[in-house]
């Protein structure tokens, strides 16, 4: 009776926990994104955007949102580190892409590296959140422009939304951990991921 009980116990008040990357080249702000999540969503403050350092190897971020544990990923993006990336893939339910926009010269750059990190089978159908970065900064691109240079429209077979933040001063964070949360939950990535490790 008792297992019975926790077992009912345990499926109302069980969060699932999701895996999310944060991917893109270095100085894009993956870091900054990491600690204005951990200080808009836990008791703890991030660290001071100005005293972070460019990730070699990777940073973890656990948040609690919507009734959701998420564990964040955020991974070097330096060309070197890039090679890395795909050993998280087979773990993540999702991707959080972040690319400087206010940094247009290395938009190609940023594009290659995404276009092959998209090609990957491990990553089929997981959910992609862009995030055009530094919208604090003068004379950044768009959500709709960044769009437009990385092709976004022929992303196809998985979920996708481009989304202008600033991780400087939260900007449109809240609002992608929100789209990530519901997108994640609909996914069929999520339930291939749950069954996988039930076994």
């Amino acid at each position: 009776m008792f297992s019975l009980l926790y077992g009912f116990y345990e499926y109302i008040f069980r969060k699932d926990e999701f895996h999310v990357l944060i991917l893109g080249v270095d100085k894009a702000g993956k870091t900054n994104v990491l600690e204005r999540l951990k200080t808009i969503f836990t008791q703890s403050i991030g660290l001071d955007p100005g005293k972070i350092l460019p990730t070699v190897g990777l940073n973890v971020g656990r948040i609690e949102a919507h009734k959701n544990n998420i564990v964040f990923w955020d991974l070097g993006g330096q060309s070197g580190l890039r090679s890395i990336w795909d050993k998280y893939y087979s773990e993540a339910h999702a991707i959080v892409y972040v690319v400087d926009a206010a940094n247009r010269s290395r938009f190609e750059e940023s594009k290659v590296a995404l276009d092959r990190m998209l090609e990957h089978r491990e990553l089929t159908g997981a959910p992609l959140l862009i995030m055009a970065n530094k919208q604090d900064l003068d004379g950044a691109a768009t959500s709709q422009e960044v769009g437009q240079a990385f092709s976004i429209e022929r992303v196809e077979g998985r979920q996708f939304k481009v989304l202008p933040v600033s991780a400087y001063t939260g900007q449109g964070l809240k609002e992608g951990v929100e789209w990530l949360v519901e997108t994640v939950r609909r996914s069929h990535r999520a339930i291939r991921l749950r069954v996988r490790s039930a076994r």
